[in-house]
Parts: C-alpha cells; structure tokens; sequence
C-alpha cells in the first residue's frame, strides 16, 4: 500500500520481498553505527523483524514503519515512519537508509512526506530519538522542523529527544 509519493521515492508498507532490504538496512555497520543492537546476521532475523515487529504494527495500530523506495532505480533505499515507542508512550518519526544515497536530501524528502499523513493515522505530535554524536540524523529532524526537547535513555543509550506538534 503507498503511503506517499514524492518526486523521487514511493513511501509504502513493507511486505515479503523486501526482507533482503531490512537484512542490509540492519546489517551493514557504518549505517549502525547510531543504532542500538547488534547486528543482524541471517535473513530469518530481517524476516522475523518483518513478521513480528514491522507487519504486527500495521494489524495492531494501522501505521509503522514504511519503506522508501528510490524511483529511480526501484529499490528500497531504507525506511522513515511512525513507530509507538512503548517507554515514552509515543510515536516517533524514525529513519534509516543505505549510505550511498546520505547527504542527497532523502531524508528531508522522505520525512517531510511521513509527517504529512501522521494525521491520516490520529498522530498530532512525534518525537524523535537519536543517540548522542549522530549529527546527520540531528540534521534531518532540525530541517524538519523538529525542536531538542530533551535527553534520555532508550535501549540503554543516552539519546536527544526530538519534538514537534503536527
């Protein structure tokens, strides 16, 4: 299902086939190097994220994480979308893509078209949690208008809290 649509991505739902993308999108280490967790190191473990974490979301709540999908060449270039963080009881906006395509303002595009249908699903503010030294994701929830609310601890890490009210 197409979530949005922008001059160069398609936000859609993730689905089966795109299990090869979650393994390199949670496998490769410069793109982890901000992320907590170990990384992966089969598909069955992208293929249970896909199953138990990414799709239970869609079927419980209606939103999760979406895939970005690079029209130009097809493939899907990484994630941005809502995810209920259960620990701060709210949503954040959150976003990963390979590194060949960082510093080409894909996550400015991407993020803006997430946050624009936030309403779609009754979410009217979102955070966004972003370990201490990640300027580039700093960068992106800056440009989004997004606001340091705050520091804290997520997964055992310390993080800056992003915020904005939609």
């Amino acid at each position: 299902m197409i979530i949005a649509e922008t001059d160069r991505l398609i936000l859609r739902h993730f689905d089966e086939k795109d299990t090869q993308a979650l393994f390199l999108l949670n496998s490769l280490p410069e793109v982890l190097t901000y992320i907590p967790g170990a990384p992966m190191t089969s598909l069955s473990q992208a293929s249970d994220i896909l199953e138990n974490v990414i799709l239970a979301n869609y079927r419980e709540l209606g939103y999760g994480r979406w895939a970005v999908e690079h029209k130009a060449d097809g493939k899907v270039i990484g994630f941005c979308g809502p995810k209920l963080i259960t620990e701060f009881n709210e949503v954040e906006l959150g976003y990963r893509y390979l590194p060949q395509y960082w510093g080409k303002g894909i996550g400015f595009e991407a993020g803006t078209a997430a946050l624009a249908r936030f309403k779609d699903y009754d979410i009217h503010e979102a955070i966004a949690l972003i370990l201490l030294g990640n300027k580039g994701s700093e960068g992106v929830a800056r440009k989004l208008g997004m606001v340091e609310r705050n520091r804290d601890k997520f997964m055992g890490h310390k993080v800056n809290v992003f915020h904005k009210v939609l």
